[in-house]
């Protein structure tokens, strides 16, 4: 497998043979490479979603939420 910078495209591969108009054939490289944009353009929209915020509830009462839930747990399994 080749090493290229994270940015740059794949390089253009001229059709081997075969007709006009028909598509080469995909290496495993190209695929490989097509879910790895797939992958960044899916991880640039989540973080440009999170930036926008519109969260319904904020973080500090989900931490809150979180921490009284494991205080109680933690009381139960002293008090028994």
């Amino acid at each position: 497998m080749s090493t290229r910078p994270p940015d740059q495209q794949p390089p253009d591969r001229p059709s081997e043979g075969g007709a006009p108009g028909q598509r080469p054939e995909r290496t495993a490289e190209d695929v490989l490479w097509s879910r790895v944009q797939r992958r960044r353009e899916k991880i640039r929209a989540e973080i440009q979603r999170n930036r926008e915020g519109g969260h319904r509830i904020p973080t500090w009462v989900l931490a809150t939420l979180l921490g009284l839930l494991l205080l109680g747990w933690l009381y139960l399994i002293v008090t028994r």
